[in-house]
């Protein structure tokens, strides 16, 4: 035994003796293309924020701020105004996480507490196949099937009750009860950002420890206390995340929104009436513009593009407001 021990000790010193430094070539080399991935990112986003803001200079040299707050949108004069778009995107963006949220909670609560263990997998599996539907096929539902049916048991009868209402009587009004508009598409936006919303809210959620949802429960908590004073406040960050990254699907989407908003391109306080979004006036007036029409085009983009980053800004910022709470 002696002797086994000797040998395994001299075999342990002889390898540690012919072992040779590590070579400092592939740290460099990872450290290197590490550093260029990153690099290249943000050249690229440069690049595509410079493409767009030198396309767009001759709109802005032409309308200075007043392209901002105009709603004028004539070819034939050359005269261009951004403000119905940027309203209708923000409009419909809006109205599509007031709708989306809730029920992606819901969903995402309804997974983790409450589905028996069976219908779990199946539940999941089918909300996220929502998810890889592609857009253009929401849009087509929405402007054949959904349109019609919201026209005729939602428009018509919420516009006859409200009609002649101080402030009902403005925002639920549809003068031409068409199915499309600006809720048509909220609700069909919506739609779409129910899976992210849902799928990252519910993996947050499993991954609270189960000691803390055994010991509300220990204390006599019901399902609704637990979700409410733990469930939500361990995941608030992560919910804030999965809420702005459905915001930014619904700001940027563009072929469901062109098939249902209507594309008009004027001011209306109702939401019934039809509308328009930033990339819905660019998918449909990008392949046959020119001149200043097509900076234009490129100026609603840029508007677009600072849109999104103000949510982005907002999004660390309550990020950052619920790490601190």
């Amino acid at each position: 035994m002696t002797a086994l021990t000797q040998s395994v000790a001299l075999a342990r010193e002889s390898g540690v003796a012919t072992r040779t430094a590590p070579s400092k070539t592939g740290d460099r080399l990872f450290q290197g293309l590490s550093y260029a991935s990153a690099l290249l990112v943000l050249l690229v986003l440069a690049g595509i924020l410079g493409s767009i803001v030198y396309g767009a200079w001759p709109a802005f040299a032409e309308f200075g701020f007043g392209f901002l707050t105009s709603s004028a949108w004539n070819i034939g004069t050359e005269q261009y105004g951004a403000l119905p778009a940027v309203i209708g995107t923000v409009a419909a963006a809006l109205l599509a996480l007031v709708i989306g949220v809730p029920i992606s909670l819901g969903i995402a609560i309804y997974l983790t507490q409450l589905c028996p263990g069976w219908a779990r997998k199946p539940v999941a599996m089918t909300i996220e196949l929502l998810a890889s539907v592609p857009s253009i096929i929401y849009g087509m539902w929405g402007l054949f099937v959904f349109a019609p049916l919201f026209a005729r048991f939602v428009q018509v009868p919420v516009s006859n009750v409200v009609e002649g209402m101080p402030i009902l009587g403005t925002i639920l009004y549809a003068r031409i009860p068409s199915g499309v508009g600006v809720l048509t598409a909220g609700i069909i936006l919506a739609i779409m950002i129910v899976p992210f919303v849902a799928s990252i809210t519910r993996d947050m959620l499993d991954q609270i420890p189960t000691v803390l949802r055994e010991s509300a429960y220990g204390i006599g908590c019901t399902t609704w206390e637990v979700v409410r004073h733990v469930l939500v406040p361990q995941a608030s960050v992560s919910i804030i995340g999965a809420i702005m990254l459905g915001l930014g699907r619904a700001l940027g989407e563009t072929m469901a929104v062109t098939f249902v908003i209507g594309n008009a391109n004027r001011l209306s306080a109702s939401i019934f009436d039809p509308g328009s979004t930033i990339a819905s006036r660019i998918a449909n007036e990008f392949n046959e513009a020119d001149g200043l029409q097509l900076s234009s085009l490129m100026a609603l983009g840029c508007l677009l593009f600072i849109i999104t980053f103000f949510v982005l800004i907002i999004a660390r910022l309550l990020v950052r407001r619920a790490k601190v709470a």
